[in-house]
This record gives C-alpha cells, sequence and structure tokens, in this order.
C-alpha cells in the first residue's frame, strides 16, 4: 500500500460546524487558543444548544460534520441532548475533549451517537505531555481512552506540535497502538490564545512554533508510520509546493467556528480579532457589516495565507531576492495518509 500524503481539497458541499458550547476548562494548557475576552465566559442554556444546532444543520448538502468544542464540552451538562440533536439533524458528530469526561460522559452516550470521541494528548509519557497541558493528564486522559476504545467508540488523537513536542512526535506511534486509536490528527501550534500572549511578552517572536525544515523532516515520516499500523494520520498542509495554487476556505468552502458569544468566524487564525464574518443574535445567523475577515480573505499573495502574513509574519522565511522561501497553504487544508 501507498503511505505517501495525499492533498485533500476542501469539498463541494460539505459544510463542518465547530461549536464551542462553552469556554470554561479544566485544565490550564499552555497552548490554549481560547480567549475569553473575545470568546465570552458563557455557556450555552439547553435551549440555545439545540437552536444553534439546528441553525447550521442542512440537509441538502452532501455532509455536514459538527464538532463539539470548548473549552472543555463534557463540562457542560447538555452536551449529550447536543448530540442527540444533531444526530437527529444528519449530521456526522465529534466530541474534541481533553480526557477527564465529565457528567459520566461515557454511560450516557453511545457508540452509534458519536462518529468519533477525539482526545487531545501532547506527549507519549507524562514528562512531556503534563508538562505542556498539567500534572496528572496523561494518566487520567489515556486511562479514559481505554475505557472508550474498550467499549467501542471510534477514538482519534489529537496532538498539538510546538517546538516543545515535535521531537517526541514519533514515539506517539507505539503508544496508539497500545490504545486502540484509530485516527491521529498532527495539528501545528497556532499562535492565537495563550501562545499569542506569549509572542507579545518575547518581543514578537514565537518559541513554540517548529521551523519549516523540522516539521517537514519529522511529521511526514511519522505520519507514514502511524498509517503503516493501520492508524488514519491527518496533519496539515503547512506548505505548498511550488506547482500548488493556494485556496483559502474563507473563499471555497463551509467552514464556522462558533463561539458561545454568538461570534462566528470562518478562519481560525481570525479568532483573536473581533473581525467575524457572522453573529448569532435572537438565535439567527446575522452578517456583520464592516470590515471583516471576508475581506481579507480576497486578497492575493506571494506568501499564500494572507491571514497567516499578517498574524505571524514571523514564521515566513524569504530567499535573497524577496521571495518567500515556502509559501504558507490555508490552515484548513490537509494531508491524509491511510
Amino acid at each position: 500500500m501507498n503511505y505517501k500524503p495525499k492533498t485533500v481539497g476542501f469539498q463541494a458541499g460539505e459544510r463542518n460546524v465547530f461549536l464551542h458550547v462553552l469556554t470554561a476548562c479544566n485544565l490550564s494548557c499552555s497552548h490554549c487558543y481560547i480567549n475569553q475576552r473575545q470568546h465570552g465566559t458563557n455557556m450555552l442554556t439547553r435551549d440555545q444548544l439545540e437552536k444553534w444546532v439546528r441553525l447550521f444543520s442542512r440537509k441538502d448538502i452532501t455532509r455536514s460534520n459538527i464538532i463539539f468544542l470548548g473549552g472543555e464540552p463534557t463540562m457542560h451538562p447538555d452536551l449529550v441532548h447536543g448530540i442527540r440533536v444533531a444526530r437527529d439533524c444528519g449530521y456526522h458528530v465529534t466530541v474534541d475533549t481533553n480526557g477527564y469526561l465529565f457528567h459520566d460522559f461515557l454511560e450516557r452516550v453511545s457508540t452509534d451517537m458519536l462518529d468519533y470521541l477525539s482526545f487531545s494528548l501532547d506527549g507519549p509519557d507524562r514528562a512531556v505531555n503534563d508538562g505542556i497541558r498539567g500534572e496528572g493528564v496523561f494518566e487520567i486522559c489515556t486511562t479514559n481512552i481505554r475505557k472508550a476504545t474498550e467499549l467501542g467508540f471510534n477514538v482519534s488523537l489529537i496532538y498539538t506540535v510546538s517546538s516543545r513536542n515535535i521531537d517526541h512526535l514519533s514515539r506517539m506511534v507505539p503508544l496508539l497502538i497500545d490504545l486502540g486509536v484509530k485516527r491521529f490528527f498532527i495539528q501545528v501550534i497556532g499562535i492565537r490564545g495563550k501562545s499569542a500572549s506569549a509572542v507579545q511578552q518575547s518581543a514578537g517572536k514565537s518559541t513554540l512554533q517548529v521551523d519549516p525544515e523540522h516539521w517537514l523532516s519529522i511529521v511526514p515520516e511519522v505520519a507514514a508510520k502511524a498509517a503503516e499500523c493501520g492508524i488514519k494520520t491527518i496533519y496539515p498542509k503547512v506548505y505548498l509546493e511550488n506547482n500548488e495554487v493556494f485556496e483559502c476556505a474563507g473563499n471555497v468552502a463551509e467552514n464556522f467556528f462558533v463561539f458561545p458569544n454568538g461570534r462566528v468566524y470562518l478562519c481560525p487564525l481570525c479568532e483573536d480579532y473581533p473581525i467575524h464574518s457572522y453573529e448569532i443574535k435572537d438565535d439567527q445567523l446575522v452578517e456583520v457589516d464592516g470590515l471583516t475577515e471576508k475581506q481579507l480573505f480576497k486578497l492575493d499573495i506571494a506568501e499564500g495565507c494572507v491571514m497567516n502574513k499578517l498574524l505571524q509574519p514571523d514564521t515566513i522565511a524569504y530567499l535573497p531576492d524577496g521571495s518567500p522561501r515556502h509559501r504558507i497553504s490555508c490552515c484548513l487544508l490537509k494531508q491524509h495518509v491511510g
């Protein structure tokens, strides 16, 4: 079998709804992207949860995916109700969790209610993971992953790559096999939320991001190894080849990043700023007037992603002639292996 990565372009007729049901969390991860000043501190009511799930539902398109997020979504007492509503609307449902699984979550859902239960883990052992996510997290998260796989849930795992853990990425493959994980998401760390604050405190430079050569020398190889072991692996494209055309998901895809204060973004890189495209008012989706992310998506620049250029300029290196050494892809463009 060929384990070379395949770039999966944006799919016509597919809608992805990333619904943050609250912003509170029991952890304090060093790279958390939640910015409560921009995203709010409230939790959706049971009524809001149901109405907002239905608001983005469209049964006339090929596939609608909903991902329940937080904060920590299992801290929401009505999350299971939201999942039932989503199933009734025809969504494919994923829950992203830090692994603590509050409110007896596993006992209140069945395997046919979720397409994936996705856990976040940022290291192959306590030393690496808990240094990023907090003391004791590794043990609790892996214990609950085992429980979920034994119960028959499709379990995926998200590993956010940063300078603190990229050199431990290869050691994740044996752990994934041992835990029974079926899908592996390798994410690149975003400079937003706490990561953005850290950059501001270090004279505008990120110490968490990984340089292109380091990323390209490790991530594709680990993804191939995981795929060889039967684990479907997905990671962001990040860097475009010379012959590849840049496409912005904000222009050609349907992705909605929804926060409990009613803000709705089309691009996750924009979430630290009040330039969201839509707002939910009186449980209706309303387009925002004035300068929003939508206008920025239309700009065509040599560096590729205009939001990356505006918000994370230190991540782009240039050749002597002034052209970018690597063009940055849309952050939502993925590579699939296996």
